[in-house]
């Protein structure tokens, strides 16, 4: 006996990755409901290979009692709405969205990094999904700070513009095409021109000086990983259509080499570690679409702190970063709590 599944945003990227996904995974179905706003009811989406279609239904009307859980991937603003109608209804939720990962009674998940966190969703009925650039930094975190305990973490974050949805990866095809055939570079969805430029700024800036986005790496990191640990983020939009990379800095409290590092990387959950030390012998955000796994590479030691290393993490931003993230929460769910599945 399978799983009643709602999917809410089924037709925007996230959405449509979570369908494939939960095909992908061959997730214990009963049924499934695929959801987005009256402008898209009636269309058909694929569930994966499979063959099969669902047509898409209106949110505004749909009653979430009898289902089990959704996956929700509609912003902000609606999962202030449905998110909180869901849950009432009995229907577990999986937020992709922001609102509630903060908040001290929804667990915010990465499975291979907290799951135990997840035995706390009952308060709210709700379970946050970590920012895209947090979740693969934290499954690169882990090991390491299981083993040599972490003290301070630099990141860089290098974000694709698929993580500015739809409309930032059409904006960096329209400008590149403008670029070539020598039109004006029009740009909305970013501050400045994306195709062929770096832009460091992704959402609002904070009193601080700082960005929400790098606001949002430092606070999850710490409610995930450990609230000791001092985090400092840079994050920077680049003219890449799908894949995060980070280059990443770590102090710890114990000594740990890199050859130990690797090795400890290599056997965790949830990582491929590609590290040849050579020309190509490292992964890059072309490399990592379509995939499931956070790829490290170039581990090595840093000599500027008494306990330190230096890597590069890459992962599709689509999947990790969101879409499967929540579908490996939905399967940790099942196997916890509801145990419907066979």
């Amino acid at each position: 006996m399978g799983y009643r599944v709602v999917v809410a945003g089924a037709t925007g990227s996230v959405g449509r990755e979570m369908v494939n996904i939960l095909a992908e995974r061959e997730f214990p179905l009963e049924d499934l409901a695929l959801l987005a706003s009256s402008r898209s009811v009636g269309d058909e989406i694929d569930y994966g290979d499979t063959g099969r279609t669902y047509k898409v239904r209106n949110i505004e009307h749909f009653d979430f009692a009898g289902w089990d859980m959704a996956l929700f991937a509609i912003g902000s603003e609606a999962t202030k709405v449905y998110a909180l109608r869901a849950a009432a209804a009995g229907c577990t939720v999986i937020d992709n969205s922001s609102l509630y990962r903060m908040d001290p009674d929804v667990p915010l998940i990465v499975p291979e990094v907290n799951a135990n966190a997840i035995d706390g969703y009952r308060a709210k009925n709700i379970v946050a999904n970590p920012n895209c650039s947090t979740a693969q930094l934290v499954v690169a975190l882990k090991p390491l700070h299981d083993r040599a305990r972490i003290k301070r973490v630099v990141v860089a974050t290098y974000q694709s513009v698929s993580g500015a949805g739809k409309a930032g990866m059409d904006e960096l095809f329209a400008q590149t095409r403008a670029i070539f055939v020598n039109d004006e570079k029009e740009h909305h969805r970013f501050t400045k021109q994306i195709a062929f430029n770096l832009i460091p700024h992704i959402g609002d800036f904070l009193d601080d000086g700082s960005t929400q986005e790098e606001w949002k790496i430092v606070v999850e990191t710490k409610k995930i990983l450990d609230p000791k640990i001092k985090v400092s983020a840079t994050c920077v939009r680049v003219p890449v259509f799908v894949g995060h990379s980070e280059a990443v800095n770590v102090e710890f409290e114990d000594e740990i080499g890199a050859e130990e590092a690797q090795i400890l990387l290599r056997e965790s959950p949830g990582i491929m570690l590609v590290d040849k030390r050579e020309d190509g012998g490292y992964v890059t955000p072309v490399e990592c679409v379509g995939e499931y796994a956070t790829y490290v590479s170039r581990v090595r030691e840093d000599p500027t702190v008494e306990n330190g290393l230096s890597f590069w993490c890459v992962a599709d931003n689509l999947r990790k970063g969101a879409a499967l993230n929540a579908v490996q929460i939905a399967e940790l769910l099942g196997r916890r709590h509801l145990k419907k599945a066979a």
